[in-house]
């Protein structure tokens, strides 16, 4: 396998893996490997989580083959990957397996919004570390934050203020939004009223459409919107949801001559399975892995593409990032006590393939950000144009907010 020069602490190392359990040993890697537990709804949200599995499977290899964490021996790092069964219920029945029968030091993962919340939850009434790498809702890190509770991703007021940020100047003051019913749309939707309600005078709501989440009715959704004559819209439907609406709303011409916000749509994983139906000029977060060149952004990509044969998603880079950020946190804290994990990760820098990543403290909430730009396509392939990388540093809660929403 080619080497990469990701960082002066990285190379590319790849050792094959089976078994749920994955383990990878250098030979400088001496001791017990530090098991790490993941849970992730890799069965119903395959299209981010399976990328996001690998890239993780690649940072551990990588890692492990450059000597596992230094700053504990040279331990190797191992990942025990399960299925949330994307309920709160079952992945705090499982997150209690990872730490009492596969003996983890600590939990990672979720992708839906209301499994990350009890899986806070959880955390904090069993006193062990979380690191939220997915979930979205606003609540992981600011009412109902905790302790014991990290998140990695931009969340939906970051992501939304960006959108916010570079569709403002637009002026437009009436807004129909469609969300999935659940704790990361209306999370996702609260965002979008309080941010464009300050950046535009004016500013209103016309009408709101909330389909249970992967039962959209399209028809009917699309129909509602385009009956409240809006100006603007603004989306949050992803994955099936998102494909339906787009080809009812191409169908019945619901997005011509109007602005669309969208979040999360320009990410691979939702992109792709748009086709030659991409509609052209919605305002996004998403992810353009064959452009994007600072950070060895490309050596990444290449060495994704020579152990998986595919293109990173947005997963993948999610996933890549994420190991990076534990190894610097366990050699700064050499330790897997509870106390000195969340002592090492407060305001820890981790340099990754998306630039500096800092964990900050008052919040717990790192300040990895996010590409805001435009669909397209390119020939017949959907990516995204005019874009720019948003660093998370720029769109976070004001500190005065936190503390207010924290302590309350």
């Amino acid at each position: 396998m080619a080497k990469l020069n990701l960082s002066r602490r990285t190379v590319v190392g790849g050792l094959a893996a089976t078994g749920a359990a994955l383990t990878t040993r250098s030979v400088s890697a001496q001791g017990a490997p530090i098991r790490i537990g993941e849970l992730n709804s890799y069965s119903r949200m395959a299209a981010f989580a399976v990328p996001y599995r690998n890239g993780m499977q690649l940072a551990m290899e990588q890692i492990n083959a450059a000597g596992g964490i230094a700053g504990m021996g040279n331990r190797p790092m191992e990942i025990v990957f399960r299925d949330d069964g994307s309920t709160p219920g079952d992945a705090v029945r499982v997150a209690e397996e990872l730490i009492t029968r596969e003996r983890v030091s600590f939990i990672a993962g979720a992708f839906l919004s209301n499994v990350g919340l009890a899986l806070a939850d959880f955390a904090n009434q069993r006193k062990v570390l979380y690191l939220a790498t997915e979930p979205l809702t606003d609540a992981l890190t600011m009412a109902s934050g905790n302790p014991y509770t990290f998140r990695v991703r931009p969340g939906t007021y970051m992501q939304t203020k960006m959108l916010v940020e570079a569709s403002k100047a637009k002026g437009i003051k009436r807004w129909a939004v469609v969300a999935p019913n659940y704790e990361y749309g209306q999370s996702a939707v609260a965002a979008f009223k309080r941010l464009m309600g300050e950046a535009v005078q004016g500013f209103e709501v016309v009408a709101e459409q909330f389909p249970a989440l992967g039962r959209v009715d399209a028809g009917a959704t699309v129909g509602a919107l385009a009956q409240s004559r809006p100006d603007g819209i603004f989306n949050v439907l992803f994955g099936a949801d998102l494909t339906a609406f787009v080809r009812e709303g191409n169908t019945r011409g619901l997005f011509e001559r109007r602005t669309v916000v969208s979040l999360l749509t320009g990410e691979p994983e939702y992109l792709l399975p748009l086709g030659d139906e991409t509609p052209d000029g919605w305002i996004t977060t998403g992810y353009p892995p064959e452009q994007v060149t600072t950070n060895n952004h490309q050596a990444f990509v290449a060495a994704y593409k020579a152990k998986f044969n595919d293109t990173p998603r947005l997963g993948t880079v999610l996933g890549y990032v994420v190991p990076f950020m534990i190894r610097d946190m366990l050699n700064k804290a050499k330790s897997t006590e509870t106390d000195a994990m969340i002592a090492a990760f407060k305001d820890l820098t981790t340099e990754t393939i998306c630039g500096p990543v800092t964990m900050r403290g008052i919040d717990q909430q790192s300040t990895l950000g996010a590409w805001v730009g435009e669909t397209t396509l390119n020939g017949k392939l959907p990516t995204m144009k005019n874009w720019r990388y948003v660093d998370g540093k720029d769109v976070m809660f004001p500190e005065a907010e936190v503390r207010a929403a924290r302590k309350s």
